[in-house]
């Protein structure tokens, strides 16, 4: 028997029906109201943040709890399963991504559309697939477990605000199928890593979002490229920007001030090709840095957590365009 621990840190899976009025979920009643977890294969145990939160209000504070609490816990149980809002799910997963370094567990995040108390609710199947996954001993990285497909969990984008399957992977085949079986795709899971588990614990905020579109004022551009450090540039296509010279001049300028510039594409598929058009070889002539195939999600997390670590701006640009995770494709 594996040992699960289930953390629980708010949102739409942990509300229940109670008195004609969704409440949130009791995990001491776990079992009563959750029956199936008793035969799901594994010992379950649970804990939840300090203060569980709507997922539109995760920040880093929780991020590190949820480190910390894995961290604390590693040793003692065989995977890990998080109970999470579905709106900054990706967030979440591809931060933690970041932030276990040589990993050799599963932390899968799973959610609902539904909370747990309706009647057609997804959260069931999502909770007790996750259970089974997490203790399963060959996926050994984070994932997003959602409506029968797992997910490399810096891959992910929630794309569907109504329907149960409410995640993509745009640019990266999923880890698994849940059926009558669950299906691995061993050949795209992480392999166990021989190294001791480093978590990383100092996040950055100084990251902004710059997304382009036609007709953006200079002085949004220049408010946003002066608001931080780091910058997750949204652009049109394979990486395409406008060529006027106001802009370029702008992004010359915060690149000089040693401020770190990411390219990635609007596009929910494809990937960012520097130089391969006109309108992007003057982006990589002043020094905005190719974020390849990664989610907007994916850059932001992992722009913050090279920031987190203090890194010289020639070791973040080196660092951003590498394959820490699996969260860009080789």
């Amino acid at each position: 028997m594996k040992n699960i621990l289930l953390i629980y840190t708010g949102g739409t899976i942990g509300m229940i029906q109670k008195n004609n009025s969704l409440s949130p979920f009791n995990f001491d009643e776990l079992k009563s109201a959750l029956p199936e977890i008793q035969d799901c294969g594994s010992v379950v145990s649970h804990t939840k943040l300090s203060s569980p939160i709507d997922s539109s209000n995760m920040n880093i504070k929780q991020w590190v709890e949820l480190a910390n609490c894995i961290k604390e816990n590693y040793k003692k149980y065989d995977g890990f399963v998080i109970l999470h809002g579905s709106d900054t799910m990706a967030y979440t997963a591809s931060m933690l991504s970041f932030m276990f370094e040589n990993i050799d567990k599963s932390v899968i995040l799973t959610g609902s559309q539904l909370p747990i108390g309706i009647k057609r609710t997804d959260a069931k199947e999502n909770i007790i697939t996750a259970i089974e996954i997490a203790g399963n001993s060959f996926v050994k990285e984070v994932c997003v477990y959602f409506e029968y497909q797992l997910y490399r969990g810096n891959r992910v984008v929630k794309v569907n605000a109504d329907n149960f399957d409410a995640f993509q992977s745009p640019n990266y085949p999923v880890l698994a199928q849940a059926g009558v079986k669950i299906k691995y795709k061993k050949q795209y899971i992480n392999t166990t890593s021989k190294l001791d588990l480093n978590v990383h614990l100092n996040i950055s905020d100084d990251v902004s979002i710059l997304k382009l579109f036609p007709s953006i004022k200079k002085e949004t551009v220049s408010a946003i490229l002066n608001s931080s450090s780091g910058i997750i540039l949204e652009t049109f296509g394979s990486g395409n920007a406008t060529t006027q010279d106001w802009f370029i001049e702008e992004l010359n300028r915060a690149i000089q001030n040693k401020k770190t510039i990411v390219n990635i594409s609007q596009c929910l598929s494809g990937s960012v090709n520097q130089g391969h058009y006109q309108t992007s070889k003057l982006l990589k002539k002043v020094g905005v840095i190719s974020g390849h195939d990664m989610t907007t999600e994916a850059a932001l997390t992992k722009l913050m957590f090279l920031q987190g670590l203090k890194l010289n701006h020639s070791d973040i640009k080196q660092k951003i365009e590498a394959n820490l995770r699996g969260e860009i494709s080789i």
